[in-house]
């Protein structure tokens, strides 16, 4: 796709005498900013989610159930295992509010530098970075750990593509350690060069970051503590479908769709998991699109919005995921851009990036758009456009520049 530089979107603007930057990217932090200091400026009570990813690294040193309930520290509970110690312990070892501004700031940098990195051009990158950056706002005002887990399946990506296999499988083992969905990036294996590496990396990594934690806490307790977080999983998912009968935040997902549209709460996610996992699978045994950076990158994509829209556990601020999957589709797209390309982006605007802001009216927000899980719609419309054509589609004579 193609962009008129002279848009405003694409704008530089002047910070000292030999220093420009896009516009785009000043943006992009001034609202991780905002977003942050406004949810601090409310106090404890607003950056809770930070209270309890520190919590994660205070219990894994005093060596505490991780999965309690901790009313003195936090008001909600935890749901990472371990691992996520080692991400979150550089901040957790800071005075509170100065760690939960670093970790905004690294989470918005995180994602800002993954996009940076792919295989597109500046034009392209710009329009992802404006198509994310309210959802990315949406993670941040919630102090939330998506935005960096979407950089870890972008890093994953883009290294891969470059033949380092043993930097790709560290952010995938990160992010299955962490938040599970980092599985998704495995089928970035069928791009791998050298397959061996990318298997023995793979395992070697795994292996380090569960051990890594014992280094300040001990062995007993990390073995306990996966047992204990594969437990809370299943409690959680639990949880997340119970929670859907009252519309709750969670389960915002194609199997929350179904719950709560028909009224059906029986035993339907891993009918949909399996269905959408073999429409996933398939195209990646036509050998003769796996070099196609076109393909791949719809992969990237369709990987990115499949981890949250399958999943019992996906929220609001877990779509800048998700959207960051949808903004690669757009950016994919040949120009003149289709009507149907424009009617799907809009739907992806009003019911996925905006709903939860005060532009929608608070009645269609809670009465409809919430009730029925509908901010999953428009990204599950995006990944089915994205799947067919990795069925349908020759990527071989795909021009780079088209």
């Amino acid at each position: 796709m193609q962009i008129n530089k002279q848009n405003i979107l694409y704008k530089k603007i002047s910070i000292g005498p030999k220093i420009e930057i896009s516009l785009s990217h000043f943006i992009w932090f001034l609202l991780t900013i905002i977003a942050v200091c406004s949810e601090m400026a409310r106090g404890l009570g607003s950056i809770d989610n930070y209270l309890v990813f520190k919590g994660v690294f205070d219990h894994v040193v005093q060596q505490k159930y991780l999965f309690s309930f901790y009313p003195s520290e936090y008001a909600s509970y935890n749901n990472y295992g371990p691992a996520f110690s080692l991400i979150i312990a550089p901040f957790a070892l800071l005075p509170v509010y100065l760690g939960c501004f670093l970790w905004a700031i690294a989470n918005a940098g995180c994602l800002f530098y993954a996009i940076k990195l792919l295989p597109i051009n500046e034009n392209q990158k710009i329009l992802i970075y404006w198509i994310s950056c309210i959802e990315m706002m949406t993670s941040i005002h919630n102090v939330q750990f998506n935005a960096m887990f979407t950089s870890f399946v972008i890093f994953s990506f883009v290294f891969t593509l470059r033949g380092k296999d043993w930097l790709a499988t560290l952010f995938i083992a990160l992010g299955i350690l962490t938040k599970l969905y980092g599985v998704g990036a495995l089928a970035f294996f069928f791009f791998s060069k050298n397959k061996k590496q990318f298997i023995g990396t793979f395992i070697m990594w795994m292996v380090i970051i569960v051990v890594l934690p014992m280094l300040y806490s001990s062995y007993d307790y990390i073995v306990k503590s996966y047992e204990d977080w594969y437990y809370q999983i299943i409690r959680r998912n639990g949880q997340n479908i119970e929670n859907s009968k009252n519309a709750g935040m969670q389960d915002i997902s194609v199997p929350g769709m179904i719950r709560r549209i028909f009224n059906y709460y029986g035993n339907i996610d891993f009918k949909i998991i399996a269905l959408a996992g073999i429409a996933f699978i398939v195209p990646l045994f036509k050998k003769h699109n796996l070099s196609s950076i076109k393909f791949q990158l719809h992969y990237l994509a369709i990987v990115l919005i499949a981890v949250v829209i399958f999943s019992s556990a996906a929220e609001s601020p877990t779509f800048v995921i998700a959207v960051t999957g949808a903004a690669i589709w757009f950016v994919l797209q040949t120009t003149p851009v289709a009507t149907s390309v424009k009617i799907m982006l809009a739907l992806l605007f009003l019911l996925t990036i905006l709903s939860p802001t005060d532009i929608v009216p608070k009645y269609i927000r809670d009465h409809y758009i919430l009730a029925y899980s509908l901010k999953a719609l428009p990204c599950f419309f995006i990944w089915c456009w994205l799947t067919v054509s990795a069925w349908t589609n020759d990527f071989r004579n795909y021009n780079h520049n088209e």
